[in-house]
């Protein structure tokens, strides 16, 4: 046998078949199966490899089996049948393979999730990459420790059904709930439906470590209906996709004007322009030039194209004009000076504006006034015009 010989003499080969002690035949399986491994096969030599691989899994002696498992846990020379056989066998065995074997097939992964109890399930999870299909199947099967496990696995690729049947059977499973908040990528209906059943302290770490895409830090913001603490313009400002996330905004009826006005009074201009540019059907160039260079009646023309109520136009065009006449100066603290400075002209301007946005913009000055005060200044430090 020309795969055995550069490595196993003919007493090894008769003690590995039918002889010695369990832990000899071990020794000489492992030794065998690196040396396999690590060889350049052909088509005949490797045929009878995959014959001698089928005489160790069989072998009585669990050390024996866990040996080639071990041994050729992420080698692609053990048989597809072996590989199916041993993660079928005590766990011991069965896990290396299931962690790393590549040699099984999505439907192979699928049915011992479906069958193999916990063990096999996590072991799964934690493969290095994983299928929607094969998360799909976690999902619908798995316990909640595997369900968690390939959700904080970033090679896991997770269709939108595999999520929402996940939130289903654990919506009240805090790990399940916080790993999946911590994936790098959710689908939007996913990330509103979860930001409601996340902790308060979850919400503030991810919006403070920036670990959400823009739809998780739109669930957030609205998650008590535009009275929300954690401010979504401050998110949206962050968006890689700002028209896609005002466009999705738009589809779940959250475009409004109060969130509109409380972005424009913040300073972010770019998310007003795009909101109202996706409410009016208009492209944002010529959004952009209605409002900000065709004079009041250029923005009363594009407002009133959007839907805007009417009764708020004065006040969108006290914050337009607030904008217009405040700019940054390059210090430090300029955002954040710039912002609350905004805030203060806009509102002893007087507009329009619900006494709920007042309350929630004035709340917003105290939060900025706080945030660029010296270290020194008493706490209740009075907010410079």
């Amino acid at each position: 046998m020309t795969t055995t010989r550069a490595a196993l003499t003919d007493a090894d080969i008769r003690m590995l078949v039918k002889g010695a002690e369990p832990e000899e035949r071990a020794l000489i399986a492992h030794r065998l199966c690196r040396h396999m491994d690590r060889s350049d096969l052909t088509d005949d030599e490797r045929a009878e490899a995959h014959h001698i691989l089928r005489i160790v899994a069989a072998d009585a002696a669990e050390q024996v089996r866990r040996a080639l498992a071990v041994t050729l846990k992420a080698s692609p020379l053990i048989p597809r049948d072996v590989a199916n056989r041993l993660a079928r066998d005590v766990e011991t065995i069965a896990a290396p393979l299931l962690n790393f074997s590549p040699v099984f097939s999505d439907e192979d992964l699928a049915e011992i999730v479906r069958l193999g109890g916990p063990a096999r399930q996590l072991a799964v999870a934690r493969r290095p990459t994983l299928s929607e299909g094969v998360t799909a199947e976690i999902a619908r099967h798995g316990v909640a420790e595997a369900v968690q496990a390939a959700c904080e696995n970033q090679g896991a690729a997770f269709s939108e059904s595999g999520l929402q049947t996940a939130l289903d059977r654990f919506t009240s499973c805090e790990p399940v709930l916080n790993a999946m908040a911590l994936r790098s990528c959710l689908p939007p209906r996913v990330a509103e439906r979860l930001v409601n059943l996340v902790s308060d302290h979850l919400r503030e770490q991810l919006i403070a470590h920036h670990a959400v895409s823009p739809q998780i830090a739109l669930a957030i913001a609205v998650g008590s209906r535009e009275r929300a603490s954690l401010d979504l313009v401050e998110q949206a400002a962050r968006a890689a996709d700002l028209p896609g996330f005002v466009a999705h905004l738009r589809r779940g009826q959250r475009l409004t004007a109060s969130l509109l006005l409380r972005a424009l009074a913040n300073g972010h201009m770019t998310f007003f322009e795009w909101g109202v540019a996706e409410l009016a059907g208009v492209p944002h160039h010529r959004t952009w030039l209605m409002i900000h260079d065709a004079g009041e009646l250029g923005l009363k023309a594009i407002y009133e194209r959007a839907g805007l109520p009417g009764r708020l136009l004065p006040a969108f065009r006290a914050a337009v004009d607030a904008y217009h006449s405040l700019d940054f100066d390059g210090r430090d603290d300029d955002k954040a000076r710039f912002h609350r400075r905004m805030l203060e002209r806009f509102l002893t301007q007087q507009p329009a504006v619900s006494r709920d946005d007042v309350d929630y913009l004035l709340d917003k000055v105290d939060r900025l006034t706080m945030d660029v005060a010296p270290p020194s200044a008493p706490e209740h430090a009075s907010v410079a015009a």
